[in-house]
């Protein structure tokens, strides 16, 4: 579904990414952990385009997205919930959600939705800001859904969100990847988040990827030790 080969990205002088090759497969749900500062971010961001690669390609069935602005990653089938969410806090929920309406061309927001997240279509007049922080997360995912994506994207999405309502999000990425045939990257850092999701994890240090484990072969105490300082 997605292949990234070769992918260089700098800030300044700086080489933040350095060569990084990287294949997703269709329904696969991909973490990639790391401490901060190894560039985690930093891939989210230039594979969204919101951040210029240098070299290599990003290609989503076939469509090379490097030369693309990110708009027009966005219409290819990339979404992203960003790190912070970054909500629009004096908009409704259901006019939040209406901004990533332009992507796919609808102009209803989809029921199913609403079927994946009840509380959004309780609280769809209020205002984004006056949600906590779980359902800010929950609101960023469906803004990013409604566009329709091919592959959804999710920086530290555990990031201000109570260890009650973690394990929630990570059943409802699954439905997400079984309902509607998505292939899912999530950065994190929240070790017991990532065995709960992913069908594998990338461990990234100093931006390259330096250990691939299969859910199956995934042993926790050799990810905990990247992740520890």
């Amino acid at each position: 579904m997605l292949d990234i080969s070769g992918l260089c990205v700098s800030y300044g002088e700086s080489r933040i990414i350095n060569d990084l090759n990287m294949r997703i497969g269709e329904n696969e749900i991909v973490a990639i952990v790391g401490r901060n500062g190894m560039g985690k971010t930093t891939l989210m961001k230039s594979l969204v385009g919101m951040h210029p690669s240098s070299a290599g390609s990003i290609r989503l069935g076939g469509q090379d997205l490097a030369p693309l602005q990110s708009y027009q990653r966005v219409r290819a089938g990339i979404g992203f919930v960003p790190q912070g969410r970054m909500i629009f806090s004096t908009m409704t929920v259901r006019e939040n959600i209406e901004t990533g309406l332009s992507a796919s061309g609808e102009k209803r927001i989809p029921e199913h939705l609403y079927e994946l997240f009840p509380v959004l279509r309780d609280m769809r007049s209020r205002r984004g800001g006056n949600l906590s922080g779980g359902q800010q997360q929950q609101l960023a995912i469906a803004r990013a859904l409604a566009g329709k994506p091919k592959v959804l994207l999710l920086d530290e999405p555990t990031e201000g969100i109570q260890p009650s309502i973690i394990h929630e999000l990570a059943r409802t990425l699954r439905r997400i990847r079984d309902e509607h045939g998505l292939s899912i990257i999530v950065s994190e850092q929240v070790l017991s988040f990532v065995l709960d999701v992913a069908d594998r994890v990338l461990v990234m240090e100093k931006g390259a990827l330096v250990h691939e484990a299969e859910r199956a072969a995934i042993d926790e105490q050799v990810i905990a030790g990247f992740l520890s300082v």
